[in-house]
């Protein structure tokens, strides 16, 4: 007996697409297939997508990486003459960078209207939570030398101290239920936990313009960009709720 053939989801939708397009006319075509118009715009490009998480996994570790070359003198890399501020300075930027580039990525989907561009999110939310938890062991472990006794007096000195651990706290549950075993279980609850990320995007913000002294361009130009994707999503929650309401 011949075992029926089983094929991935997206597959069948080219496949019903092709023996509809042999078998029924032009204008029965988006009535008895509708899958088929949908991905004949979005068809997938199995190369680009396969690149893409290893990619972006190399990038993000990149920073790491030209850090280690620095702590051990490899390829010409170096620290600077503050290692420890030098540390904490790339691993908390990166961490926000990448906290940043996840929230965009609901927006590049809305606007391409491609799939591809939510895969990465996990990823890129771990690499983000990675090296929170580095920047805030950098401090710990270097700069206090494990030393919690004097923790008071550097909190009444750098009060944003107090943002960017509430930040790295707010992460750990998101980072120990990134798992799709964690969001069957936890169901819309999950969603719910996870749009902590925006507090967390805006804690992260805080906390790196609190700590810059002089210039702070930098910091304002992460909240602009933090404010642009914020105002994304309320622009479009908006509009979802008024074509609920005119339905």
């Amino acid at each position: 007996m011949a075992t029926p053939t089983t094929w991935p989801r997206s597959i069948a939708a080219w496949i019903c697409g092709a023996t509809t397009d042999a078998r029924v006319p032009t204008d029965a075509r988006a009535t008895t297939n509708p899958l088929a118009k949908t991905h004949a715009h979005s068809r997938p490009q199995p190369m680009l997508d396969r690149a893409m998480k290893p990619t972006i996994f190399l990038l993000a570790s990149l920073p790491l990486l030209l850090l280690l070359a620095g702590a051990f003198g490899v390829a010409g890399q170096t620290l600077g003459p503050n290692p420890i501020r030098e540390m904490l300075h790339v691993t908390g930027k990166t961490a926000l960078n990448l906290l940043l580039i996840t929230l965009l990525a609901s927006p590049l989907r809305a606007l391409t209207g491609q799939l591809r561009w939510q895969r990465p999110r996990r990823m890129l939310g771990l690499f983000a939570f990675a090296y929170a938890l580095l920047h805030f062991l950098v401090y710990a472990i270097l700069e206090l030398d494990l030393d919690f006794s004097d923790l008071a007096r550097e909190i009444s000195r750098r009060p944003f101290i107090i943002v960017g651990t509430v930040a790295l706290l707010a992460m750990i549950p998101l980072a120990a239920t990134s798992t799709d075993r964690m969001m069957r279980r936890l169901g819309r609850r999950w969603s719910s936990l996870h749009k902590l990320v925006y507090p967390i995007a805006l804690l992260g913000v805080w906390h790196y313009y609190w700590q810059v002294k002089a210039d702070v361009t930098e910091p304002l130009l992460y909240a602009a960009a933090l404010a642009l994707l914020l105002g994304f999503r309320a622009l479009k929650r908006s509009r979802a709720a008024r074509a609920a309401n005119r339905d």
